[in-house]
């Protein structure tokens, strides 16, 4: 055997045990990944399969707005798997009474127009929080509000959160052009990263398919944007209903936090957490006024204070801000109400509400 020969005979061991070594490593692809798609076989799919999840596919959908297909109804299915080798694809985990989430919001509407032309589609997966979120139209009316453009799909049985194995909101995931999971983003910030992870994604497909040209980061003013300092928000999200109540200071007896009870706030100046006042009726999720009127005091130290609350019928309500009036609130909807905004002034302060009707059901406090 000559010297050729086996230099030949050498390289050809070396290429069948490389390919061997990425089939090896390759992850098994369970039941609920993105079927039907054939992704490339050449050596750019295979080093990617060695460092990345393939993307999942929308599983057990419990409703669509802003459907991407043309000439169908905007609350039309669509899958994901349509998008592989041809977009590249942001995946964003929200629900909408979430604070973080709104304030994420005009970033994603500011990348859907900017880059839309060039190939980026936004997925937005709606995965309710509480019970009120599951409802189509109360999702199709925030996505109004807010000016989402994009697609979403209803998540209520948490079936998609679960297969991304999900734990945040709100939370990104971008998928490439070969339909690899290859970027995640936890929580609010990172902008400027995912946008220049984005750009980048976006001339790998230009490349993969041919295109002419290159995409550059599009600077300019974004709407909408809420600026908080989170290292001067020291007060943590507060729930209310008696599943994760953590913070209420003046509970009459554990027995309240499964029916009605009385409540009266306490003398304390100084507390930390917050209070009831009148007769209120305790679930998982909630507590709901059943009194005339009533109260709800909480301490906070942030420059915004912000509720998640509704009711079926019009409730008045009056905030008072240390002790002086600030403004009034009516609560119909189920959403998140903004109760006081110090405009950038963080300090520590507290916040009564004084509601004028019955009927109120409050969810959670967040704070900017």
């Amino acid at each position: 055997m000559n010297k050729k020969t086996i230099i030949g005979v050498g390289t050809l061991i070396l290429v069948v045990g490389v390919i061997g070594a990425l089939e090896f490593f390759k992850p098994e692809r369970a039941p609920g990944h993105i079927q039907n798609i054939v992704l490339d076989t050449n050596a750019r799919s295979a080093q990617k399969s060695v460092r990345y999840d393939v993307a999942k596919e929308i599983t057990t959908p419990d409703g669509f707005i802003n459907s991407p297909i043309s000439g169908i109804d905007q609350n039309e299915p669509f899958s994901l798997g349509q998008y592989v080798g041809k977009k590249v694809v942001l995946i964003e985990f929200w629900t909408y009474s979430c604070i973080n989430c709104q304030r994420v919001i005009p970033y994603l509407n500011d990348w859907h127009k900017k880059y839309e032309d060039d190939g980026l589609v936004i997925v937005g997966i709606h995965t309710p929080e509480f019970e009120f979120e599951k409802t189509l139209d109360n999702v199709q009316r925030a996505a109004e509000k807010y000016g989402i453009m994009w697609p979403v799909v209803l998540d209520n049985d948490y079936s998609t959160w679960t297969a991304y194995k999900n734990r945040y909101w709100p939370r990104k995931y971008l998928i490439d052009i070969d339909g690899f999971i290859v970027y995640d983003h936890i929580g609010e910030g990172g902008y400027e990263e995912t946008e220049e992870k984005i750009v980048e994604l976006l001339n790998e497909r230009k490349q993969v398919l041919g295109e002419a040209g290159r995409v550059f980061v599009k600077t300019g003013e974004i709407e909408g944007v809420q600026n908080v300092d989170h290292e001067k928000v020291a007060t943590p999200e507060t729930y209310l209903g008696s599943a994760r109540i953590q913070y209420l200071v003046n509970l009459p007896s554990h027995s309240c936090l499964e029916g009605s009870c009385a409540y009266s706030f306490s003398n304390m100046e100084d507390f930390r957490g917050y209070e009831l006042m009148g007769s209120w009726k305790l679930d998982s999720e909630t507590a709901t006024l059943e009194s005339g009127t009533g109260a709800i005091r909480i301490s906070f130290t942030a420059s915004k204070v912000n509720l998640v609350a509704g009711s079926n019928k019009p409730v008045r309500a009056k905030i008072l801000v240390d002790g002086k009036e600030t403004g009034e609130v009516t609560f119909t909807e189920h959403d998140l109400y903004n109760l006081a905004d110090l405009e950038g002034q963080y300090g520590s302060h507290i916040l009564e509400i004084q509601f004028l009707d019955p009927g109120v059901s409050a969810f959670a406090f967040t704070f900017g």
